[in-house]
């Protein structure tokens, strides 16, 4: 059973039809949407600022959502796709939009939709990725606009994949 844990006086709220891994963590003022999924070791700490998560979200295996005491909270919009050993600290990611496996988005930074930060990227603190392009690199530049093979074979793809995966451990 995932380790839900109160702290501050907040207690994580999760909408309809989530799922949570055994092992996965989320602690304090968190406020998840319907159809999420925390995946195995990752880490949603609410403990120092709020973390808001819409819709359709999927945080996979080791990934960290944190952000920076009184400063810097974390708001994550719908159709999200957090991949592994991702770092999400203090931002604002926007709706449709793929965080790529180990990528590293810093305080203040703004990810607008229908873009994808490439696996290993370091998005610098206050950054703003505009709609519709695709960040690689440390530090993060841009290096294409998404077209709508790579929304539809990626961002979609994978939310929907990560839907399905956890339906397999609900049954």
């Amino acid at each position: 059973m995932a380790l839900i844990k109160s702290v501050r006086g907040y207690t994580p709220v999760f909408g309809k039809n989530c799922f949570l891994a055994d092992n996965a963590v989320v602690v304090g003022d968190v406020v998840m949407g319907d159809d999420c999924s925390i995946w195995f070791n990752a880490v949603v700490r609410g403990d120092v600022h709020y973390i808001r998560i819409g819709n359709r979200v999927n945080i996979q295996d080791c990934a960290v959502i944190h952000g920076t005491y009184e400063k810097s909270p974390v708001n994550i919009g719908n159709n999200v796709s957090i991949a592994h050993s991702a770092v999400v600290h203090g931002c604002t990611i926007h709706d449709n939009v793929l965080i790529g496996i180990g990528a590293i988005i810093l305080d203040d930074a703004v990810i607008e939709s229908y873009s994808i930060i490439a696996a290993g990227a370091l998005v610098s603190k206050g950054t703003k990725i505009e709609s519709g392009s695709v960040y690689a690199g440390v530090p993060a530049r841009k290096i294409k606009t998404t077209s709508p093979e790579m929304i539809e074979g990626e961002i979609e793809r994978i939310a929907n994949s990560y839907l399905k995966y956890a339906k397999w451990y609900s049954q």
